[in-house]
């Protein structure tokens, strides 16, 4: 008898529960959100213990709806991170209204944490970079790789990558003129060119351009890549300058090859074509695709508009653009932003500058795996320049800009759904 009415206590209390079930509202929109990127790395976090997340696309900036616990409650406390409690009767209103074909919302299931590589030179600090910067902010943890673990093969131990701002032509950023004298740079050159002869290679180029097809080959098997400023362009100039040698003598001891410009193949590139490249080694400049020396856009003016999709039926791009805001503050980098006509049509520019006819923003496909490139060195420092101080997030705790980051952070985490042919 004793037992039987222990079970029924139980029972009962279970009923309550589940009758009183409840979940935790992690609103995005700029009304009543305090940290939107410490609000990433709660949802991140929730992940990480094999709990489920909706992310309500296009609902309140792309809030985030999670199962209702003490320790993700307290977690959001301790972050400072905005919630809101809703029971379950209210999160079934909330869902039911995204459903409707009439609502351009869609709630996208968030299944588990992506594994984080970032591919980043030895010895950089987390400041050098603006997605080490916000990974290390939003307490998203991540694991640094290079050239050496590359052509081992291991990015296959990673969901997502980021690419430092790197130069995978082998042309030292284009730093020459400015900096050749410089001690950073001289050190930097010497340890790039001991790396490539203790992997094997002769030339720093010829190191680079396999790390890149090793790269190449992860997001089309499958892999998710994100990169940044000139990690983007000289990616793309690398593989296509395969087996063509675009170095001068101060970056790899021996001439290019002659009329190499009609040698370069555009059918090997993520998302340019039909660039120019930028011979003269005094230029800080790798080639076309770039914007910086083209814009004439004063400070106080320059915004990139975030596009809109139908959340339903584009929710990749959709997810990847969600934000407070659809204006975003722009900012400059060694590759501000990219040639629109020079973008492949089967990329999609997702931020960009009409007026200017400049492309910030962009994301596409390649085989089974995706790239972003988002142009720009720091969302929150306008022009930032070797030797400039880190910028502090604690006072960028709703940067727009770096939310279209975080929002790459979290794409390999959703449910795949079929992809359409």
């Amino acid at each position: 008898m004793k037992l039987k009415k222990y079970i029924l206590l139980i029972l009962l209390a279970l009923f309550g529960y589940l009758s009183h079930a409840s979940y935790i509202l992690i609103p995005m929109d700029a009304e009543t959100q305090e940290n939107h990127l410490k609000a990433y790395g709660v949802t991140f976090w929730t992940l990480e213990r094999s709990l489920k997340v909706k992310w309500l696309l296009n609902y309140r900036g792309g809030s985030f709806l999670l199962p209702d616990a003490d320790i993700i409650r307290r977690e959001c406390q301790i972050r400072g991170v905005s919630f809101e409690v809703v029971s379950d009767g209210e999160a079934e209103q909330i869902l039911e209204s995204i459903s409707s074909p009439s609502v351009n919302q869609e709630a996208v299931v968030l299944e588990k944490a992506p594994k984080i590589a970032v591919y980043t030179p030895y010895g950089k600090q987390p400041w050098d970079d603006a997605v080490t910067m916000v990974l290390t902010y939003a307490e998203i943890p991540y694991e640094t790789i290079y050239d050496e673990e590359v052509l081992k093969d291991e990015l296959l131990l990673y969901d997502w990558l980021h690419l430092h701002h790197e130069d995978f032509t082998g042309q030292y950023g284009k730093f020459y003129r400015t900096y050749r004298s410089a001690a950073w740079y001289i050190k930097e050159k010497k340890e790039a060119e001991a790396l490539a002869r203790r992997l094997g290679y002769s030339k720093v180029s010829d190191a680079k351009l396999d790390v890149a097809l090793k790269i190449r080959n992860y997001v089309a098997g499958g892999g998710f890549m994100f990169a940044m400023c000139s990690a983007t362009d000289s990616f793309d100039i690398a593989l296509s300058a395969e087996g063509v040698d675009i170095c001068e003598p101060m970056f790899d001891g021996d001439g290019s090859d002659p009329g190499y410009q009609n040698k370069i193949d555009f059918s090997k590139t993520f998302a340019f074509k039909d660039y120019i490249l930028e011979r003269n080694p005094n230029i800080y400049e790798f080639s076309s695709i770039d914007m910086t020396r083209k814009r004439k856009i004063p400070k106080s003016t320059d915004y990139f508009s975030l596009m809109e999709y139908s959340a339903k039926w584009d929710p990749i791009p959709t997810m990847l653009t969600q934000n407070h805001t659809a204006l975003v503050k722009g900012f400059m980098g060694q590759t501000t932003s990219f040639t629109r006509d020079q973008i492949k049509s089967n990329v999609l520019v997702m931020g960009e500058n009409k007026t200017n006819g400049e492309a910030k923003y962009i994301h596409g496909i390649k085989g089974k795996g995706f790239f972003t490139f988002y142009g720009g060195h720091d969302p929150e420092d306008y022009t930032h320049r070797v030797g400039d101080p880190k910028t502090e997030l604690d006072l960028h705790p709703t940067s727009p800009g770096y939310r279209l980051i975080l929002n790459n952070v979290l794409f390999p985490a959703a449910k795949k759904k079929k992809q359409k042919t």
